[in-house]
């Protein structure tokens, strides 16, 4: 069985064969290669069934745009989201977008200086927020805020692997920007495992 944990002590582990994730935020922060990213590390570096579909908003660059990917032990027989087990939201205008009907066993991730947790206390299991797009800023490339965005839902979730997603994004970005791409997902990675995403507030 596939596992969603959350590394926070005393939450407990939940088993489940099919998860539903979905990325979001606007277009251009690299949503559509996150998502692409992390239905690779499932279904080529962990044997897993995965299933990639993206979606934007009319304004395209700039609107509210997501990227849903769903992972199965077994035979996927419908490719959509339809209740995310773990939703990431990376603006408020996808948040607004994609948040209105939140399942109460969603695991929600925002980015903390991009999203507001107004709306989101109390109609979620649990609220992680960590400041990815600050991160990457402070890496010197704030296109990289979705790959420290990654390597956090690594450290929170443990729905793949960690080497298994490393080794996605190191297949997918492009050449010349490994190391950058490298140090950004171990600084999401570390601050999922320090527990400094804690539970939103």
């Amino acid at each position: 069985m596939t596992k969603l944990q959350n590394t926070q002590a005393g939450r407990g582990t939940e088993k489940k064969e099919r998860l539903e994730v979905r990325l979001s935020g606007f277009g251009g922060q690299g949503i559509v290669l996150a998502g692409n990213i992390l239905g690779r590390s499932a279904a080529l570096y962990e044997g897993k069934n995965a299933v990639f579909t993206q979606s934007y908003g009319p304004e395209a660059r700039g609107g509210a745009c997501s990227a849903d990917v769903v992972i199965s032990e077994g035979m996927i027989y419908y490719p959509k989201v339809a209740r995310p087990d773990i939703l990431v939201l990376m603006s408020e205008e996808a948040k607004n977008t994609y948040a209105r009907r939140l399942e109460p066993e969603t695991t929600v991730i925002i980015d903390r200086h991009l999203v507001k947790t107004d709306g989101l206390e109390g109609r979620c299991s649990r609220l992680f927020s960590v400041p990815a797009t600050r991160i990457a800023e402070e890496l010197g490339r704030k296109m990289v805020a979705n790959i420290v965005m990654l390597g956090f839902l690594a450290a929170v979730t443990g729905i793949v692997r960690r080497d298994s997603l490393q080794d996605a994004v190191l297949a997918s970005v492009p050449q010349g920007t490994e190391e950058l791409n490298t140090k950004a997902f171990e600084k999401g990675y570390q601050y999922g495992q320090e527990g400094e995403g804690g539970q939103a507030g």
